[in-house]
């Protein structure tokens, strides 16, 4: 066996042995183990398989590690269903399978600010992942709410940013209670969990908000403030003067040696910097920033964010800032952050919002659109690289139908398992389009999760419907064959619905 295979198939035993702990799916001949040959073969794509069966055994071939886990992961889906419904479903004897994934990103986002999830907790979702066949976690590491990632260079940002409590810098939220409550990822945890996620074919991708939803890391660093700036401004969510200033010349210091440190991190080379609902009136009362925008677009729109000034905003929704002297600040801020990541031999992620003002150079980067579908298809034409998550079908914690009992959120409708997986991220894109379409995410926000049964009932089986979309070709989905089979997928914490 060569050297992928062992690592494919040592990542396959330890995977079904932690999800599926009792049913030794990988045993010895002497337990009536069927033997399994993993061949490495050069000329298959780079996620593709084949699965050869014969009478009493098969053989999985790939050429690289990720197609050779693949196989034995669609063989021991086959297993499991033959094994727990042998009445309904046979082990094959004889025939060939040979599959490939429609996307070649199919990720899961993940946000631990709103609510922490202990490093078991993510390991365990990793693992989720991987056995649908998922292959970017996107670690939504910072928020308005807490920052969740230990940074050497600035201690406070997880001795004050992590803890939410009566007293404490950030008030109780979400349901978190007087008492202290929070945590964050020591690097030592990090490194563990991209460890594990690199052998199950996941790619890990840190995200640190910016420059909006940064009340957290501005409570523990207040330095990256405008000493100057008078008035308040308000996020969407209600956090005040919640943005980093781009006009702040010690912002920039801050943020390069936080993405230094996150870079060394993660070694998929891929930061995500957020750039999401900035609200329209911040900064407007920073004489920095109203100098740099004076400077960069003249007294008028000087005047024009002025006027801005502790106006309340986000009546309808986040603030749409496209065109606004905000958007122009956001923009320069974005395209200096962006400058540095790549310096860095790195990739630039981002909300949608990363694309206002052309700020990330296209070849470089990536951005995810989520306010609605259109938005995705539009951004491709214009030449963005673009990973599809509509938050009508792709956030999880929207809920999952009308019923007043139903948990989740309900600002962008609702989206029943069906609907998730009828949705078709293609839909929309023109030939050109169509060839800046990196794949799909879910996004799972976690305000609505004050306990772990709602996020199980509010990711599964959805989470597998949208997994099974970045796998499977829109014509070979089927609706009827999904919802037969998905009871067969693990879970995150065991609370199944009772329907």
């Amino acid at each position: 066996m060569g050297e992928l295979a062992k690592r494919a198939a040592a990542a396959f035993a330890d995977l079904t042995a932690e999800l599926f702990p009792v049913e030794a799916i990988v045993r010895p001949a002497s337990e009536a183990g069927m033997p399994v040959h993993v061949v490495e073969r050069p000329g298959l794509g780079a996620e593709a398989y084949e699965i050869a069966f014969a009478q009493n055994s098969a053989t999985v071939s790939a050429t690289t590690r990720s197609g050779l886990f693949y196989g034995l992961v669609t063989l021991g889906h086959i297993l499991r269903g033959a094994r727990q419904h042998p009445t309904t479903f046979s082990f094959p004897t004889a025939g060939t399978i040979s599959d490939e994934p429609g996307f070649a990103f199919r990720g899961s986002h993940l946000d631990v600010a709103r609510q922490f999830y202990t490093a078991a907790e993510v390991t365990r979702f990793i693992r989720l992942m991987a056995w649908n066949k998922m292959n970017k976690f996107h670690w939504h590491l910072t928020e308005d709410e807490a920052w969740r990632l230990e940074i050497e260079a600035y201690p406070a940002l997880t001795e004050v940013g992590a803890w939410r409590g009566h007293g404490k810098a950030l008030p109780p939220l979400l349901g978190s209670g007087p008492q202290p409550t929070g945590g964050y990822y020591s690097k030592k945890a990090v490194r563990e969990i991209v460890a594990l996620a690199d052998d199950l074919g996941v790619a890990v991708i840190p995200e640190i908000d910016m420059p909006g939803h940064f009340y957290a890391a501005l409570k523990a660093v207040p330095e990256l403030r405008d000493p100057d700036e008078k008035g308040e401004y308000q996020s969407v969510q209600g956090f005040p003067n919640n943005s980093l200033n781009p006009a702040h010349e010690p912002v920039y210091r801050f943020v390069e040696k936080v993405v230094d440190e996150v870079l060394e991190l993660f070694p998929a080379g891929i930061f995500h910097l957020g750039a999401d609902e900035v609200p329209l009136a911040a900064w407007s009362g920073s004489p920095l920033a109203l100098d740099m925008i004076e400077k960069m677009a003249g007294p008028a729109m000087r005047k024009k964010h002025e006027a801005q000034f502790n106006q309340l905003g986000n009546h309808h929704g986040a603030d749409e800032i496209e065109g606004s002297p905000t958007a122009i600040l956001q923009a320069e801020f974005i395209r200096r952050v962006h400058k540095y990541i790549a310096s860095k031999g790195a990739i630039t992620g981002g909300w949608e919002e990363a694309a206002h003002g052309d700020a990330v150079a296209k070849d470089k980067s990536y951005v995810v659109g989520w306010r609605n579908v259109e938005i995705n298809a539009t951004l491709a034409e214009r030449g963005f690289d673009i990973v599809v998550s509509p938050a009508q079908r792709y956030y999880l914690d929207m809920a999952n139908g009308v019923s007043w009992a139903e948990p989740g959120a309900g600002w962008a409708g609702w989206s029943g398992p069906q609907e998730t997986y009828e949705f078709e991220a293609r839909a929309g894109f023109s030939e050109e389009g169509l060839k800046h379409l990196k794949g799909i995410q879910s996004c799972i926000w976690s305000e609505s999760m004050t306990d772990r049964a709602i996020f199980d009932r509010l990711v599964f089986p959805r989470l597998s419907a949208i997994a099974e979309s970045g796998w499977t070709l829109p014509e070979r989905k089927s609706w009827e064959r999904f919802k037969s089979i998905v009871g067969l997928m693990p879970i995150m914490y065991g609370n199944w619905a009772s329907e």
